[in-house]
């Protein structure tokens, strides 16, 4: 791990210092001091040494993660619970579509969803932060964590309560833009997520068939199944939900770690968050920046299946729909996606915890 670092670091032109890596309890990767203390020629504040510190937190969360492999029933609860988000908008759509129901009664199953969804998912970050810290000798226990976050439920609940509600104002403020349109220098991002986004996942391998009636049409009864309710509408509703959260988690990292390892209240978890991230927000940045790029990298690869679907059967894959071999490769890779996502969003979290240690020991 420490050569990976080495060589990001040559790669990117960064301080010759390398970092200082100290010794760490065996079968857990995550120390009390911080796994990376990057130094640069002039501190800790230059671009290099922001650039190694938010790398080497990336990849610190990373050797966490496989010298502890139990947190990765993290990762399927994650995965578990977005699924059930995309269940959820899909069946509230079916339902409205039908009974035809007043505003009100949208705004509620918008609030209960998001409510529940979020409540899970500060639920599951608190759990990883116990059975991180929580653990002395062997391999952290996902067990052990869901059992002492359960100490903390009517916090969580609470702290869900206020994300919930800023997650939907800022939806409405989305909503309430794209109707009355973009400001000119902002409008890229309207048409990426709206347009350009959207195409592509009406292509191969997202859309495996190239054609919605194939894979949604009822048997014997015509029309759509419930499934097209599901994908792509409930996926698409998820996606959109999970950049909202996202920033949301962003703009506020250290709140969990606040209330579950320091016992704060929830005012002053918030406070310390915010002052903390303040210290700390371009290692922070810099962290996300690497976890997404992986991301994003694994998403691009859909364009050399696309190209090579198109390269072998290209009447199959453009005129008609691609066979079961291309079919299964799609899905495959759609997986091998999802589950590359759920990962990384561990190790943000995991990252989270570091960030945090490593800015209470430099202030102690």
């Amino acid at each position: 791990m420490n050569g990976t670092l080495n060589t990001v670091g040559h790669w990117l032109g960064l301080c010759r210092r390398p970092p200082v890596i100290h010794t760490m309890n065996e079968g857990f990767s995550l120390p009390a001091k911080r796994v990376f203390e990057v130094f640069s020629d002039g501190g800790g504040g230059s671009g290099s040494g922001i650039i190694r510190q938010g790398i080497g937190v990336a990849l610190s969360g990373m050797r966490t993660l496989v010298q502890n492999r139990q947190l990765l029933w993290f990762t399927l609860l994650v995965g578990l619970v977005l699924a059930g988000n995309s269940i959820g908008h899909a069946t509230f759509r079916y339902i409205n579509r039908t009974l035809q129901p007043d505003t009100l009664v949208v705004y509620t199953q918008d609030f209960v969803l998001s409510f529940a969804t979020l409540f899970c998912l500060v639920f599951l970050l608190a759990a990883l932060v116990l059975s991180i810290s929580s653990k002395k000798e062997g391999p952290a226990s996902c067990l052990e964590g869901l059992c002492e976050a359960k100490k903390y439920l009517k916090t969580i609940f609470i702290w869900t309560l206020v994300l919930t509600l800023a997650a939907l104002l800022l939806d409405r403020i989305y909503i309430y833009i794209s109707l009355i349109g973009f400001p000119h220098e902002f409008g890229f991002i309207y048409t990426f997520i709206d347009g350009s986004f959207v195409r592509t996942i009406a292509q191969f391998p997202f859309n495996w068939t190239l054609d919605w009636d194939m894979l949604t049409g009822v048997p014997g009864y015509g029309g759509r199944s419930l499934l097209l309710l599901i994908y792509p509408f409930g996926v698409l509703e998820t996606l959109h939900f999970s950049l909202i959260i996202l920033v949301l988690f962003i703009l506020t990292p250290f709140v969990v770690p606040f209330i579950v390892l320091e016992h704060k209240t929830l005012k002053d978890a918030v406070a310390g968050s915010f002052a903390l991230l303040k210290k700390t927000w371009d290692g922070a940045a810099v962290c996300a920046l690497f976890l997404g790029a992986i991301v994003t990298g694994i998403f691009l690869m859909h364009l050399l299946l696309q190209a090579a679907s198109g390269i072998v059967d290209p009447y199959n894959t453009v005129i008609f729909h691609p066979t079961v071999t291309w079919i299964t490769l799609a899905l495959l890779y759609n997986i091998a996606l999802l589950i590359m996502a759920f990962i990384i969003a561990t190790v943000g979290g995991i990252a989270v915890l570091d960030l945090y240690r490593t800015t209470k020991n430099k202030d102690t």
